[in-house]
């Protein structure tokens, strides 16, 4: 029982350095993401997506959207864990495009503890041993 007490401490202590110690950062094509999340119906379709640079221009309606949503990262694979919470992302950014009137997302950049990563092919990924998180800064756009 002594021993069963001891092992069951020193994992609990164990626990939070261990999730510590697995943080990582991770670099994910958005292209993918996107095509991953309208495939399993998170999103529509009906609102654009475009990375700093790669966008096309509008008039724009709401230029400073923000979002930092985490999830359960907990056994997952880094690509799973990733694209899931950008899901969660997108979903925000569909919703607020749509109530705004806009019809693109435009500028995208990561956005981790108000640290931008700019790249037009990839978005940035925060993956803990409990939890992962993706946070993106953009503006909303009506394009013609």
């Amino acid at each position: 029982m002594k021993a069963l007490t001891i092992g069951l401490t020193a994992l609990l202590l164990a626990a939070p350095a261990a999730a510590m110690a697995s943080d990582k950062v991770i670099h994910l094509s958005f292209e993918n993401g996107v095509a991953a999340a309208q495939k399993a119906g998170q999103i529509d379709g009906s609102v654009k997506f475009y990375l700093a640079g790669n966008g096309p221009h509008g008039k724009v309606v709401n230029d400073n959207v923000t979002i930092n949503r985490k999830t359960n990262a907990f056994g997952k694979s880094d690509e799973e864990t990733c694209n899931h919470v950008l899901a969660t992302d997108l979903i925000y950014l569909q919703s607020e495009a749509k109530q705004a009137g806009a019809n693109a997302v435009t500028e995208i950049v990561s956005n981790y503890n108000d640290t931008e990563y700019r790249d037009g092919q990839n978005y940035e990924c925060h993956k803990g041993f409990l939890m992962s998180g993706v946070a993106l800064k953009a503006k909303l756009v009506k394009l013609p």
